[in-house]
């Protein structure tokens, strides 16, 4: 855990990182730079399961090494290339990354019985957390403080380091009982494996970082609204700091609400934010119920996938997580943008919570077709 921890770090940096990067280095407007995060989370998104699917078949030490290399490249080179190049090599970057987050949970679940994983996948969830307030900020305080190459470059140092040390630990990918034949036939066929639930799953998951990204895109226009921009950064503190609590709650209880529950406590608690969004406190106060469900639907998630998976496929399926929040993430962000462009930043938490009600609906509908199909083909084969 404290490994993933920081081999999370500079993947937490990178995003905010490269926004100054291209403003204030290469004099670009924050479209521009968006436009280089774009190619980056969807390389990314794309290279999670592909990742984890190679990890899969040839296992962690090489794969890990490759992307390893390539993110360190990456890096050392980013800071003499002209825009043009650098959104070309951005989508390649973010294919090659390091999944760390997919990883960590194959990890954990290879290596933590099944009676104890809630706790694990809580306290893993909780680690997210403290990166995502750590990594950002170090990322802002780095690029402008010291030039861009040694800032750029450091990151790329951490990348291989990380790297390295995932290669010389070489943690499990399966368990002592899940060790099957290093066989191409051995690997089930993806219909096999990608259960209606399963699809459901990465929904809600989807769903939850489009509530969660819009949530926090809403926080920062209701505060630029009221002229209290300067509180931000305490706002988004009590924000982690009550996911944090819902963690470790979620991961201490011996039983806790589905994952399709916390999913709609979690969205259903925010449409109303924006009724009490000012002052500043009071904003933060009314923000923490639906934070509190944050750490512990992200969770559920991960148990619900790692119970589903197969031990041979983990990986990939890991991955396909790893891609459904990008893309929520991807989602979120500009759809509840044009929601409080067109109205306010009070339609902007409801447009976040019914957003994401929309997106977990459309997987438990394809759970449900699902399972409703397979009931005639069972009773014929009967």
């Amino acid at each position: 855990m404290v490994l993933m921890f920081f081999a999370r770090l500079p993947m937490t940096m990178m995003g905010v990182t490269l926004t100054m990067y291209v403003v204030s280095v290469l004099g670009r407007g924050y479209g521009a730079a968006g436009l280089v995060g774009a190619a980056t989370t969807l390389g990314s998104a794309l290279g999670a399961p592909l990742i984890g699917r190679l990890i899969d078949r040839f296992g962690l030490r090489p794969i890990v090494a490759v992307c390893g290399v390539s993110s360190t490249a990456f890096w050392f080179a980013a800071p003499h290339l002209s825009f043009t190049a650098l959104v070309l090599v951005a989508f390649p970057a973010g294919l090659l990354a390091v999944p760390a987050g997919s990883l960590a949970r194959q990890v954990l679940t290879a290596l933590v019985p099944m009676t104890q994983r809630r706790s694990a996948y809580s306290l893993d969830t909780i680690l997210v957390e403290a990166s995502f307030m750590i990594g950002p900020a170090a990322g802002i305080a780095a690029i402008t403080r010291f030039p861009a190459t040694l800032t750029l470059s450091g990151i790329g140092v951490l990348f291989g380091a990380t790297a390295l040390l995932l290669w010389v630990t070489n943690p499990p990918i399966r368990n002592e009982d899940e060790q099957l034949p290093e066989l191409a036939g051995s690997r089930p066929p993806l219909r096999e494996w990608l259960s209606g639930q399963m699809v459901g799953t990465l929904f809600v998951a989807a769903g939850a970082l489009f509530c969660l990204v819009g949530t926090e895109v809403a926080t920062l226009a209701a505060l630029r609204a009221t002229g209290e921009t300067s509180w931000t950064g305490l706002v988004i503190v009590v924000m982690c700091v009550a996911s944090l609590v819902g963690g470790v709650i979620h991961g201490a209880v011996k039983r806790s609400l589905p994952q399709a529950a916390l999913m709609f406590l979690l969205a259903v608690l925010v449409i109303p934010v924006g009724l009490a969004d000012q002052p500043w406190w009071l904003l933060a106060l009314v923000l923490i119920p639906t934070n509190v469900l944050c750490a512990p639907t992200l969770a559920a998630t991960t148990e619900t996938m790692g119970r589903l998976a197969p031990a041979r496929v983990r990986g990939e399926a890991m991955g396909l997580q790893d891609a459904s929040t990008r893309l929520g993430l991807a989602i979120g962000s500009p759809v509840v943008g044009f929601a409080i462009d067109h109205s306010s930043p009070a339609w902007g938490f409801a447009a976040s919570g019914v957003g994401a009600l929309m997106i977990a609906a459309i997987g438990l509908l394809w759970h449900r077709k699902r399972a409703a199909d397979r009931v005639p083909v069972m009773a014929t084969s009967a």
